[in-house]
């Protein structure tokens, strides 16, 4: 019975502990401060950008420093507010226009705020601000320092799919898909129908080595027969002048004014 009991008591520290390895990224009290004061001051962030999503403002922090952009961002909310309630980067403020004013055409004027969430990502803190537009929703992503000032850093507004979107691109995707198979498929059918003509193509180039070889052959024979023959004609011009010489050598020795009378049968040669 004391053996389950410690069974159980060491299942519970496991589980205990596993849940405290879980936790390891509790928030202290000043990062939660810093986290709700982001929440806070980004739909805010996204409502002083909306301004932007006008198509007269474009260009309107052309020419001007980042220094001077930062003090627009913060007349911009004294003007709508009465008060400054960010403080922002102009770099990063300036991006932040060019997006909201991107993005305008594909949302349309923003009518509502939904849920906002916020996490801490290295130095900077997260915001993402759920957007209700007038042609399509959105989701505003905010940065902001991850200090107790809280400086804007960037912002960008992102459309979000609409079913019909999402069915549209997983349809494309399905036909890319498939069409990517019937292409393989076709390009090793084709292959495998080549191994029936490959084969074909190495005889044929076999057979022709084969009969120049056989052409080199009968004209080194015949080249042969050639240079016999041509030396068999030479021997018998030979004879014939060894003839005409014993021909003559006779008739002379035998006083006769000419060979005519003299004819040379064979002639034997002896070693």
């Amino acid at each position: 019975m004391m053996k389950r009991y410690k069974v159980l008591l060491c299942m519970i520290a496991c589980i205990l502990g596993l849940t405290a390895c879980g936790n390891g990224d509790t928030l202290t009290q000043y990062e939660q401060d810093k986290i709700e004061g982001a929440k806070q001051r980004a739909p805010i962030v996204v409502s002083v950008l909306s301004y932007f999503m006008d198509e007269q403002t474009e260009g309107a922090y052309d020419g001007l420093t980042m220094e001077e952009v930062a003090y627009e961002a913060q007349l911009l909310q004294y003007n709508i507010y009465g008060q400054v309630i960010f403080e922002a980067e102009g770099n990063g403020f300036s991006t932040a226009a060019e997006s909201f004013r991107s993005a305008a055409a594909d949302v349309g004027a923003i009518q509502s705020f939904g849920d906002v969430t916020a996490k801490i990502d290295g130095n900077q803190i997260v915001v993402n601000v759920e957007v209700k537009g007038e042609k399509k929703d959105a989701v505003a992503e905010v940065i902001f320092s991850n200090d107790r000032f809280l400086v804007l850093e960037s912002a960008a507004l992102n459309p979000k799919a609409t079913m019909g979107e999402l069915m549209t691109g997983a349809a494309l995707n399905t036909l890319i898909g498939m069409g990517t198979v019937f292409v393989v498929l076709i390009l090793i059918s084709f292959i495998i129908s080549c191994f029936r003509v490959i084969p074909a193509i190495q005889k044929k180039a076999a057979d022709r080595k084969a009969g120049k070889s056989k052409d080199v052959q009968s004209t080194g024979v015949d080249n042969a027969v050639a240079q016999i023959a041509t030396r068999e004609e030479t021997a018998g011009d030979d004879d014939l002048e060894l003839a005409a010489v014993i021909a003559a050598a006779v008739a002379a020795y035998e006083g006769a004014g000419s060979a005519d009378g003299y004819v040379v049968r064979s002639i034997r040669r002896h070693r």
